[in-house]
């Protein structure tokens, strides 16, 4: 599992993020981008031009969100951006003119960080960490095994060393759980189990959200309120989802699906692969389940290194190899794609397996 935060630096983190962060619903005919050298800012005016707050860095997300709300191709986009910004930003300003829309923005250390709808339900960090982390204290030697906060997520991910068994005599794994949150659009609150191995200490996401919510709620009028602050944040129904957030987390950690689990991989110990062509394998199994080619090489290192020529130890290879790549997000994608190898049907597995055949 990549490493992270600590609980305390991540609480840290999420009480100054909390502090320092702003939420404003305006109008799109309001806004406009102006190159700055390499860089490009976001203004936002008063109907008579002048600024109503100090011109903001506009980070990649909303970048990409910009360019999804008005039509614009993700390549065409950020070819303007880097080699033609005043040619983005006259394009930008002319759409918003042309089609005003209410918009939120979400801005953090002075960054535009999302452009959302103004119908964006917010769930934030401090909301999730603050219902959970209490119930994960309570748990008996619960140990925060790696946790942390990126422009897209926040991820919590927790070992449970009471809960544990043997795949394969001396390989133990170990339950536990992720609680997932985006403030920016790129996806809901999810719950979701976590296995842990001990061996190599890889990590693996169980792809089977226990608790899902998307950030969908009432309309936000930029009229009404150009700023939103967080102690109106919380609904009635919100406060509801929150207290469902405490008893899945409480619930998480089962014992039955936990067994499942590890008797899947103990059939996957007995699915061999085609040694005539392991990197064929490899790169057939890469492409189906959305590994990149740079990550590929990786995996198949790490399959050899691990000398395991079966299901099992692909599995485990794709979650040793998340530990070196940069990007947390990343790394934890490789978790759920590791355990959705395991899962896949035992046909796709025959298929996959007799590529050199």
């Amino acid at each position: 599992m990549k490493a992270g935060l600590t609980v305390e630096e991540l609480a840290a983190e999420i009480m100054r993020q909390k502090d320092a962060k702003e939420d404003y619903v305006v109008n799109t005919g309001n806004l406009r981008m102006e190159p700055y050298g390499t860089e490009i800012a976001m203004r936002v005016l008063d109907n008579d031009g002048t600024d109503r707050i100090e011109p903001l860095d506009v980070g990649e997300i909303a970048h990409r969100q910009i360019g999804t709300h008005l039509s614009i191709p993700y390549k065409y986009y950020d070819r303007m951006r880097a080699e033609y910004p005043e040619l983005l930003t006259h394009n930008v300003n002319s759409w918003f003119e042309r089609s005003p829309a209410q918009r939120m923005l979400r801005v953090l250390d002075g960054k535009a960080r999302a452009f959302l709808s103004n119908r964006y339900l917010r769930m934030d960090h401090y909301e999730i960490a603050s219902a959970v982390l209490p119930i994960l204290g309570e748990m008996p030697e619960a140990r925060f095994e790696s946790c942390q906060i990126t422009d897209s997520r926040m991820y919590i991910k927790v070992v449970n060393p009471r809960l544990q068994d043997e795949v394969v005599p001396g390989d133990i794994v170990q339950a536990g759980i992720v609680i997932s949150n985006s403030e920016v659009g790129l996806g809901s609150v999810n719950i979701q189990p976590l296995i842990y191995r001990l061996v190599c200490s890889n990590g693996m996401v169980v792809n089977d959200a226990a608790t899902k919510r998307n950030h969908v709620g009432r309309v936000n009028d930029a009229e009404e309120n150009f700023q939103l602050y967080s102690a109106k944040t919380l609904a009635a129904d919100d406060h509801a989802f929150l207290l469902k957030v405490q008893d899945t987390v409480r619930a998480a950690v089962d014992e039955a699906k936990f067994g499942r689990i590890v008797e899947m991989m103990r059939t996957a110990t007995e699915a061999r692969i085609n040694t005539a062509d392991v990197p064929g394998v490899v790169k057939l199994a890469s492409r189906e389940f959305g590994i990149n080619d740079s990550e590929t090489t990786g995996v198949l290192q790490h399959l050899i290194e691990g000398n395991d020529l079966t299901l099992y130890g692909l599995s485990n290879a794709v979650t040793r190899h998340s530990q070196d790549i940069e990007s947390y997000d990343r790394a934890t994608d490789l978790e759920v794609i590791g355990f959705n190898l395991l899962a896949m049907d035992r046909r796709q597995w025959t298929r996959l397996n007799q590529v050199a055949a």
